[in-house]
């Protein structure tokens, strides 16, 4: 049997095109077969599906047609984004152009641990990293790493990350290293659930969590709770809670931190995205305060997971997570010009991620993206109209970004969980839940921006009639 061929070399091209054909036809026949935002069965039918259509996953003698065949049961078996009606969750159909220069980060395998492992692509991730970080903290940046203040600062940066978990763990480590391991975490009950867990693995006192009033991070119970701690703290504000995509008062509490010598840590892994947009990023105001901020641009930034960040305001901050291993950034070749990658990640082995990130900024510039910002949330004020016109719906509150909770009125919490499954189940329409306010709620996540307003109305029917069944 003749050797597989690479993807890559001289090749690779070749060898790429028929597979490709392959990949779009599966995708192709897939969706034909899913006929809707979810397959439809439950997870044991799913999963009986997937089992037949695999078969052996290790067979004795190769299958020739196993892409075909395994890419096609993944779509049929897939949660699509991409359609109008799978809105559960911070899951973004991502941008074609980005998809395919994703391809080509696979097919070069670049790895960025060390330079003669990804030349181009260790400049190309610094070149995106600081721009993003700019987008945070403004060019020329000011201020500190703290919430204080001071005229003179290293310019600030960004590292790639996979998501929001890793950054608010990577933020939390930066703050451990620079205010010691006592330090402790001040965050709100409406965090994400990854800043008390980063606060557990690395060893920092139990987190102190303070309430949030109507949704948000409360600046006066905050500023009472940091006058009664001792030692030094790490704020962590939200900018687009999970549950309904609320933001923190940001000014206020980047106050409360200065008053108080604390350090700020904003999660704004999903309302990040409105940096680019100049009708909506005002709603970020004060996060240029911060001395980390969390981004997600496999949220409001289409791309294929994973594209994370954490930008830093004071680059000396970095230094924390140096690290040395000869045969990666030994000290005569770092001295000689090579450089020293380790230090921009947790992790050894990284794909480069910065690739599809730098051809989307570079495809769709500042203002297409910011338009697509723009579209998921005059997307979502509309859904939020149509519930609150609506007499058999209540509506939780106007979007601050571009999700909307709503319930079906005189339902009970049971009979909520109950109409999302069935929808689920049936695979009808994806949508998330939520408790605010002691009530079970309906969630919509709308991050794609061809959704058209017939789409939402349609989905608004389908929820009503499966309450009524």
């Amino acid at each position: 049997m003749s050797t597989p061929p690479l993807a890559s070399g001289p090749e690779g091209p070749r060898a790429l095109r028929p597979l490709l054909d392959t990949v779009l036809e599966a995708l192709r026949d897939g969706t034909r077969e899913r006929g809707g935002p979810l397959p439809a069965g439950g997870p044991e039918t799913v999963a009986a599906r997937v089992r037949a259509a695999v078969g052996d996953v290790l067979p004795d003698e190769g299958d020739p047609e196993a892409l075909r065949h395994l890419v096609r049961a993944l779509a049929e078996g897939s949660a699509d984004p991409a359609d109008p009606w799978c809105a559960a969750h911070l899951h973004c159909p991502p941008l074609a152009v980005a998809a395919a220069a994703d391809l080509a980060a696979s097919v070069l395998n670049p790895s960025l641990d060390s330079w003669d492992q990804a030349p181009a692509a260790s400049e190309l991730e610094g070149l995106v990293t600081r721009v993003l970080a700019n987008e945070v903290y403004g060019d020329p940046p000011r201020g500190a790493g703290n919430c204080a203040t001071s005229p003179h600062r290293p310019a600030a940066d960004s590292l790639i990350t996979t998501g929001g978990t890793e950054s608010n763990q990577l933020a939390l480590l930066l703050a451990r290293e620079a205010l010691g391991a006592g330090t402790h975490l001040v965050c709100g009950a409406n965090s994400h659930h990854s800043l008390p867990r980063a606060a557990w693995l690395l060893g920092l006192p139990d987190p102190v969590i303070i309430p949030a009033s109507a949704g948000t991070l409360d600046p006066a119970a905050l500023d009472a709770a940091l006058t009664d701690l001792h030692g030094p703290h790490l704020v962590a504000a939200t900018a687009g809670t999970t549950d309904a995509g609320l933001i923190d008062p940001l000014p206020e509490i980047a106050a409360v931190c200065q008053s108080h010598g604390a350090r700020l840590h904003i999660d704004a892994a999903y309302g990040g995205g409105l940096l680019f947009s100049d009708r909506h990023r005002e709603k970020l105001t004060g996060i240029s305060s911060a001395a980390t901020v969390t981004l997600d641009l496999h949220k409001l930034g289409w791309q294929p997971a994973a594209a994370g960040l954490l930008a830093v305001k004071n680059a000396q901050d970095l230094t924390a997570l140096h690290q040395r291993a000869d045969y990666l950034n030994a000290d005569d070749d770092t001295e000689a010009g090579l450089p020293d990658l380790l230090g921009r990640s947790l992790r050894t082995t990284r794909r480069p991620d910065a690739l599809k990130i730098a051809v989307t900024l570079k495809t769709l510039g500042r203002t297409g993206l910011g338009r697509l910002v723009d579209q998921v949330c005059a997307r979502a004020g509309e859904f939020a109209e149509l519930i609150q016109d609506h007499p058999g719906f209540e509506l939780h509150a106007p979007p601050t970004i571009s999700t909307v909770l709503f319930r079906p009125v005189h339902a009970t919490d049971d009979d909520i969980a109950a109409v999302r499954r069935k929808l689920l189940t049936d695979g009808r329409a994806v949508l998330g839940r939520a408790r605010l306010d002691g009530r079970l709620w309906l969630k919509a996540t709308l991050l794609n921006p061809h959704t058209r307003p017939d789409d939402l109305a349609a989905l608004l029917k389908v929820v009503e009639g499966t309450t009524h069944r």
